[in-house]
């Protein structure tokens, strides 16, 4: 199997159902960069309809020179972020299995609840599903895991644009 070929599984009517995005095809879909890339990698994708993202927090990031050198805490607003990447990243995949080309725009944060902080050496798994979607607006709730426990939840939404 090529490396192209491990990003995706096939169906029952043998056509290529895209199940992950590495970070060559994170990089194609959002335009985020180094230090605002809040992803290493998506799994679990299932269309737009739900994925889990994973962030490895580490020490030597630029954030934690100013928040907070003696106790390192990964910023909130950065947990939503990757959680509103995430959404954003498989509906810009979905968009593109289609043949289309689109970018996302985040619109809104609404019940965002932060629980736990998250700290160097933890990963971040953000579980994404789709609430709903209505022409070119989508919205997704977000939950934030350290292993098997919830550190942040939010509902994001997105507006989707063509290119």
């Amino acid at each position: 199997m090529s490396p192209d070929d491990e990003n995706k599984v096939m169906t029952e009517a043998s056509s290529p159902k895209l199940t992950s995005l590495q970070i060559g095809d994170l990089l194609d879909c959002l335009p985020h960069r180094y230090p605002f890339l809040m992803l290493d990698k998506i799994i679990d994708i299932n269309g737009d309809e739900s994925a889990t993202g994973i962030k490895n927090v580490t020490y030597n990031e630029p954030i934690f020179q100013g928040h907070f050198p003696e106790n390192p805490i990964f910023p909130g607003v950065l947990i939503i972020e990757g959680m509103a990447q995430t959404a954003g990243a498989i509906v810009i995949a979905a968009e593109r299995e289609k043949g289309l080309s689109h970018l996302v725009y985040m619109l809104t944060i609404d019940k965002a609840k932060f629980r736990k902080p998250a700290v160097p050496g933890d990963r971040l798994e953000y579980h994404i599903k789709k609430i709903r979607r209505r022409k070119n607006v989508g919205r997704f709730y977000a939950r934030a895991m350290v292993g098997d426990v919830l550190i942040a939840e939010a509902e994001v939404g997105a507006m989707i644009v063509e290119q």
